[in-house]
């Protein structure tokens, strides 16, 4: 798309009516994707240059940014296009992004939402939190300095939480003369270390943020680039193939997150759709009970359905009284061989998001969709050296990616990451201070043996220091009745 095609869109867009622009904006299908590589590659000044030559800035934004371009800038006489993202004040005194900061703007082909993330290695884990909604991975590579430890990082993280396409922005081509033989180079560099990947589809674009060439115009400084432009590129990217990988299974997937009870007359059980489709009269199986039974309507704020589809917000009443809780799982017939796996103890890849590393048998907080629990990591299989990609072993600590064992205190309905992500993603916890230790991705769930052991179990249930803790307020405040932990 050049640059009158864009202008010639936005005005045809401003001709419509109200109602004529939104019903235009929802025919449209959304991609999201975010910037990501290594510190200072020019994620920032990317985002705000597609921003700017697609006419998606305005006035006032514009001239708030000559002003802030002028007084904090770095880009000489030119405009900082940085500042339209970097918002916070350490970001713009610093030069740097810290936050995960999303944008949002439409082509006449496509509604896209960015995700710019941050390069510095101490803010990875907002890289992993903003990756873990996209479809697509920008990865900028600075020419001059061709394919970094955080590119690599970014890159085998954005592949491990399921993102099936990249898009390698090879930035700042203008400091090396937009010489053909530096692009080259950097492909092959990075061609080299996908191969040890998940299968991907990668794309290369050569441009320079800071001018514009090749991000949404096509650059006269590089005639030997015959391919699109990064708009272009993003604009053509297959979606409906991106969304089959992120969830292989199909199947219906529904955690309840709220049990609505409004009068005597309706129970229903609500959440949104992780995968698949239900229709009125459909079998479900509640999990992890295993209890059978059938949807009788499917109720939303704009009244009752025949059906629903992955993504929507829903309730749905079923035909006999079976006990459904805020956590359980309902999906899609009853063939036991499609089904998650009810499992306590789980093989899973995790990223170590906290400066506080793992312990071995401590006990944690696990979330699994709407549900929440404690489980405890009792063996590290393997850490993953992120420029060699082999493995190795040692302490897990602030951005380490590992391969771990985890034992539940009770059994869940968990499958692979790679089949479903709601039912294969998990968050690790701090039981004190409620903080988002590691993002868990599963490998494979082994089937639970004996289930009701896992949640009887006084010492999975608490730690050491609890359970002395309840003893000492049972021995010296008998009139509190504390309930004996140990027994429970």
């Amino acid at each position: 798309m050049n640059e009158v095609s864009v202008h010639e869109s936005l005005e045809n867009e401003n001709e419509l009516d109200l109602g004529g622009y939104v019903e235009q904006q929802q025919q449209k299908q959304l991609l999201r994707f975010l910037t990501c590589g290594s510190v200072d590659d020019g994620k920032s000044t990317l985002i705000g240059r597609l921003l700017h030559d697609s006419a998606q800035i305005y006035d006032d934004q514009l001239a708030t940014l000559e002003q802030e371009s002028a007084r904090i800038g770095s880009t000489g006489d030119k405009l900082d296009l940085a500042l339209l993202v970097d918002g916070l004040q350490a970001e713009r005194e610093q030069g740097i992004t810290i936050d995960v900061a999303y944008r949002y703007f439409s082509t006449d082909k496509r509604k896209f939402i960015i995700a710019d993330t941050p390069g510095h290695e101490q803010y990875t884990r907002n890289m992993a939190t903003g990756a873990s909604t996209c479809d697509v991975a920008v990865i900028l590579i600075d020419a001059r300095y061709g394919v970094q430890t955080q590119t690599r990082r970014h890159a085998y993280i954005a592949s491990l939480l399921g993102i099936k396409h990249l898009v390698i922005a090879i930035n700042k081509m203008d400091l090396m003369g937009f010489e053909q033989s530096v692009f080259k180079d950097i492909s092959e560099q990075f061609a080299e270390f996908s191969k040890q990947l998940a299968p991907l589809n990668v794309d290369y674009v050569p441009l320079s943020a800071l001018d514009g060439d090749n991000v949404v115009n096509v650059s006269s400084e590089m005639p030997w680039y015959q391919g699109q432009t990064l708009l272009l590129a993003l604009e053509s990217i297959d979606l409906d193939a991106n969304s089959d990988d992120k969830t292989i299974t199909q199947g219906f997937r529904f955690p309840v997150q709220h049990v609505q009870r409004p009068h005597l007359n309706f129970r229903g059980f609500s959440g949104y759709i992780a995968s698949g489709h239900v229709r009125v009269g459909d079998p479900v199986t509640i999990l992890p009970s295993g209890k059978q039974t059938q949807v009788v309507s499917i109720v939303t704020f704009d009244g009752n359905l025949d059906s629903a589809q992955t993504g929507q917000a829903i309730t749905i009443t079923l035909a006999d009284e079976v006990d459904v809780s805020r956590g359980d799982l309902i999906v899609s017939g009853d063939d036991h061989n499609l089904l998650p796996t009810i499992s306590n103890s789980v093989t899973v890849d995790l990223v170590w998001l906290d400066e506080t590393p793992l312990e071995i048998d401590r006990l944690y907080n696990v979330k699994v969709a709407s549900k929440l629990t404690q489980a405890k990591i009792v063996n590290i299989d393997h850490i993953k050296d992120i420029n060699s990609l082999e493995t190795t072993t040692g302490l897990v600590g602030l951005n380490t990616i590992a391969r771990v064992q985890l034992q539940l205190v009770e059994a869940l309905p968990l499958e692979a990451y790679s089949q479903c992500q709601a039912t294969g993603s998990l968050i690790l916890i701090d039981r004190l201070s409620n903080a988002t230790l590691a993002a868990l991705m599963v490998v494979n769930a082994t089937p639970a043996t004996f289930a009701k052991s896992t949640t009887t179990n006084s010492s999975a249930r608490y730690s050491a220091e609890e359970l002395a803790l309840n003893a000492w307020v049972r021995e010296y405040y008998p009139h509190w009745n504390a309930k004996d932990l140990s027994q429970s």
